[in-house]
């Protein structure tokens, strides 16, 4: 049988089995890869018969290799992380990568577009503020230059989304709490900054009835990102009510979660699993931190890596493809619960 004729890079990594960042980086600069990958890609040559490009690498050659990362609010431990994985993946693909954060203010945020423009880069892996975000102002630059969204979604906009999926999260966690113990009232901002809240209570809601359970949301007062004081404050207003909805507490993120646990224990209640506790308090996200809260929290995980790899692989594929891509595409990813002493 012939071999396989492979038309593009895109192709030639993947009968290869090695990513396509890694296979852009040795066609830009063979010894930028260590040996043993650079001799696994070197065999994949003849045994494909697969010759680049050249022209089309050279015009890609002069292009910038700067690219921005730029995410709502790096103080954030989850913002921080998962810039930290892209980072990382944007150097392996060869990238020159500046990270930028809006620090919650979209004032910021746009001017932090337009020194990019500037500065034309190859590309742009933007986290949004979302419902705070000059939508209007991220359309024109996503048309301007080539943009892949990541984490918060803005319908439309840019040449490609990659994140995580939601509903997964409160599935996963909706249906242990319900079969380990008590329903869940849902606690979360009244006016939360991230869109992805009002994606996860409307999964609550959605799963709760599934069930035959009626949903309790909890609302709270607050705005910005200072979550823990917010979630701590809420708290309090909760457990001096007479009757809790719920003993068993699912907050929207790890945050919040962190600023409950601090509340209860200020008022000496007990949370977690044993017959002697008060309550069970869980959440979303598995914040850096959420390992070693007191008790560690019950959470479900975002998969930074998959996130991180998926969105520096689509920048790689819409820079080489000179700033466009056939379709706009959405790419989530699942969550992965995380049982701790919490729930």
């Amino acid at each position: 049988m012939a071999p396989r004729k492979i038309r593009n890079m895109e192709e030639f990594a993947a009968v290869s089995g090695i990513s396509r960042p890694t296979v852009s980086k040795y066609f830009n600069d063979p010894d930028s890869v260590r040996r043993s990958t650079r001799e696994r890609i070197e065999q994949a040559l003849e045994r494909f018969d697969y010759r680049p490009n050249i022209f089309a690498m050279n015009q890609n050659r002069k292009l910038t290799k700067n690219v921005g990362i730029v995410v709502p609010y790096l103080a954030d431990p989850f913002f921080a992380e998962i810039a930290r994985n892209i980072e990382e993946k944007c150097i392996e693909a060869g990238f020159r990568p500046t990270l930028y954060s809006a620090y919650g203010d979209p004032a910021q945020e746009a001017e932090i577009l337009d020194s990019l423009r500037a500065l034309k880069p190859a590309g742009v892996l933007l986290a949004p503020l979302g419902r705070d975000s000059d939508r209007s102002f991220i359309e024109k630059f996503c048309k301007d230059i080539p943009t892949i969204l990541f984490d918060s979604n803005l319908e439309g906009m840019g040449a490609a989304f990659v994140g995580s999926d939601n509903a997964s999260f409160i599935e996963q966690t909706v249906d242990y709490l319900c079969r380990s113990g008590e329903p869940p009232a849902f606690f979360e901002m009244r006016h939360p900054a991230n869109p992805n809240a009002n994606k996860r209570r409307i999964a609550y809601i959605k799963k709760m009835e599934s069930l035959g359970f009626e949903p309790q949301v909890i609302k709270v007062d607050g705005r910005g990102w200072g979550f823990e004081e917010i979630g701590r404050q809420g708290a309090f207003k909760l457990l001096d009510q007479p009757n809790l909805p719920s003993r068993t507490i699912l907050c929207s993120n790890d945050r919040l979660a962190i600023g409950f646990l601090s509340a209860c224990y200020e008022k000496g209640l007990r949370v977690g699993l044993g017959e002697d506790c008060d309550l069970r308090v869980a959440s979303h996200d598995d914040h850096p931190f959420s390992k070693f809260t007191c008790p560690s929290l019950t959470t479900a995980a975002h998969d930074y890596t998959a996130v991180s790899n998926r969105s520096v692989e689509t920048l790689t594929r819409l820079v080489e493809s000179g700033g466009r891509l056939s379709a706009r595409t959405e790419t989530l990813f699942p969550a992965r619960l995380i049982l701790r002493s919490s729930a």
